[in-house]
């Protein structure tokens, strides 16, 4: 943790990237009806690149070029997850529901729970560790909400429809979004300590929408000739969850654990609850509102825990 002071509560920035993240799932869904997700993932990267370029190229172009080459190699290395993370879930959303999808993406917590103390000498605090497994638990609820009912007597689960299909396929992938996120926080959550916001975020993201561009190419997917309002989902993706949302967590993790952080994320399956409630008039089940305030409470406790 760093001790200058920030400018707003970093629970408060979380807060606000909940809600911005929170857009995703919905803006990804529109831009797949015609563009494929691995383009998707690369503009998304590549409009917030070029959005954060004329900040990082002027005022942050001496903190740049003054990185090492093992500086520039970690920002890469980080960029090379966050690619690996967006590749997978986005494509997870073409196999599974939004809400699956959504909570498997944010198991992340639990990758960073095992790994912090190894690769960053992390302890974790006890409210960290009671925050960490309520909103697991909240998160198994909810993912069981999408398979089974309560018929009044007991919980019934339909198992082989929930795995019917490709969404296995799906589940897998918004698994491994969430083990590759967890390589991307812990690497942040050290290189950000000692660069700002807008250099590590426009290294981190421009090497990643290098890697996921030279996947469309290696791919032979068209890079263009899309509907203008594909373009506009995409960059609205940029906007929102990537330079609002994701950037919050990277200015984050100066001030925070990475394990914050990371359960932070467990809000995105609210924030978008609440969004298909008002955007698509999908509202959520008795279940599911039991899972949700329990991922709630889980990160309550954790934030609360970290001091600010």
């Amino acid at each position: 943790m760093t001790s200058d002071k920030p400018v707003i509560s970093p629970i408060l920035g979380l807060g606000l990237a909940i809600l911005a993240v929170s857009a995703a799932s919905i803006l990804i869904r529109m831009a797949q009806q015609e563009a494929p997700s691995l383009v998707i993932a690369a503009y998304r990267l590549g409009f917030a690149t070029v959005l954060l370029a004329p900040a990082a190229l002027g005022r942050r172009w001496g903190e740049i070029r003054a990185l090492s080459w093992k500086a520039l190699g970690g920002l890469a290395l980080a960029g090379a997850f966050l690619a690996l993370h967006f590749a997978a879930w986005i494509t997870s959303l073409e196999h599974t529901s939004v809400a699956i999808s959504s909570v498997l993406v944010t198991t992340t917590p639990l990758w960073v729970a095992l790994l912090s103390t190894l690769a960053l000498g992390e302890r974790l605090p006890r409210g960290v560790v009671l925050g960490l497994g309520a909103a697991l638990a909240g998160g198994v609820i909810v993912a069981l909400s999408q398979t089974c009912a309560w018929d009044g007597v007991r919980l019934a689960c339909d198992w082989q429809a929930s795995w019917r299909g490709q969404g296995l396929w799906g589940s897998l992938l918004a698994l491994l979004g969430a083990v590759f996120a967890s390589g991307y926080l812990l690497i942040g959550r050290r290189m950000r300590a000692s660069l700002s916001l807008t250099a590590y975020t426009f290294v981190v993201y421009g090497s990643a929408a290098v890697c996921l561009w030279a996947a469309v190419l290696f791919a032979g997917l068209p890079a263009g000739g899309y509907p203008l309002n594909t373009y506009a989902w995409m960059l609205a993706l940029a906007v929102f969850p990537q330079l609002i949302g994701h950037s919050t967590y990277n200015w984050a993790l100066r001030y925070v654990s990475a394990t914050v952080v990371s359960v932070s994320l467990l809000g995105e399956p609210i924030g978008a609850s609440l969004l298909a409630v008002l955007l698509l008039g999908e509202v959520p089940g008795a279940v599911e509102l039991v899972g949700g305030a329990l991922i709630l409470v889980g990160i309550f406790l954790a934030a609360r825990s970290e001091p600010v």
